[in-house]
């Protein structure tokens, strides 16, 4: 079993991860134009499922899991990477890649309160001071009044997307909130195989002879998209679970949807407002003053997994 990654590790990790997720709305958006998005789902979780394993039988942790663990197994590859990919993808068809990223990082109004009534996590004055700015600076960002409430298909976009994140937060408490039989990287290849058991069949129901229009660039999309921001990014994700709290891990993801914003506004030509740069300044600000209550926290040895 790997020993835990410390806090500081946890930190550079998490830095690296909002680079690739906040990379990946954009691309995701340049996907949906070659194939229909279960098809690009399932293509996405393929490729995880190949990467993973390759990965864990290269570096020795190829092995069957614990029976301890597959009720995480349960959850966190059909929830949060079968389910959740499944719905994101879904809407993204109907809702800009910025706002995509902004909805999509609505986890903290879920993990929050269920890491302080759940887990036992304090919310000193640093993070409470994150909470609020970040909670108010998605809220200036998603600007209800910004879109067609009369659109059906945007209605469906923004909910299944909004759905997605209540999942995804829900699943980082049980990640935190138990104890393991095995590390991540001996894990990730069955999550993503139980996955693709959900989202595979998924699309050839819903989407029988898809079209998918093959070229360069959709071979570069699914080769960032799937191995490095979905395969080893939800591997970083759940490492990150592990070694820092709940509060703090969900915090600090909020500046993916910044990064995700700007790149969409660099790469597709979506526009940011004076509103979305305030709300852009408060989430930083959020991220800023939660670091900052992580680092004031007293420090506690933690138990290897």
């Amino acid at each position: 079993m790997s020993r835990a990654v410390s806090p500081r590790q946890a930190w550079l990790l998490l830095g690296g991860l909002v680079l690739l997720w906040g990379g990946n709305w954009p691309v995701m958006k340049l996907g949906l134009e070659h194939a229909p998005p279960l098809t690009f789902a399932a293509l996405r979780m393929l490729t995880c499922v190949v990467t993973m394993f390759a990965v864990a039988g290269a570096l020795g942790e190829l092995r069957w899991p614990p029976r301890r663990d597959w009720p995480y197994l349960a959850s966190a590859g059909v929830l949060q990477m079968g389910v959740y990919i499944a719905m994101l993808t879904y809407g993204m068809q109907y809702v800009p890649a910025g706002r995509a990223s902004i909805l999509a990082y609505t986890m903290p109004v879920w993990v929050v309160p269920g890491a302080i009534l759940w887990l036992g996590e304090r919310l000193d004055a640093w993070k409470a001071a994150g909470f609020l700015l970040g909670i108010g600076g998605l809220l200036v960002l998603f600007n209800p009044a910004s879109f067609d409430w009369g659109d059906p298909r945007v209605l469906l976009g923004n909910g299944l997307i909004l759905g997605g994140a209540a999942i995804g937060g829900l699943v980082m408490l049980h990640i935190r909130g138990r104890t393991w039989g095995a590390s991540p990287l001996a894990l990730a290849p069955w999550q993503f195989t139980v996955a693709s058991a959900v989202v595979v069949p998924l699309a050839l129901w819903a989407e029988p002879g898809a079209r998918i229009d093959w070229d360069r660039e959709l071979l570069a999309v699914v080769a960032y998209n799937g191995p490095l921001a979905t395969a080893l990014g939800l591997w970083a994700y759940v490492v990150i679970s592990r070694a820092l709290p709940s509060i703090t891990a969900a915090m600090g993801l909020l500046a993916v949807p910044v990064l995700g914003l700007l790149l969409s506004a660099l790469t597709l030509g979506e526009p940011i407002t004076p509103a979305n740069a305030t709300g852009l300044a408060m989430i930083v600000a959020s991220v800023a003053a939660t670091s900052l209550g992580e680092r004031r926290r007293p420090s506690t040895p933690r138990a290897a997994p």
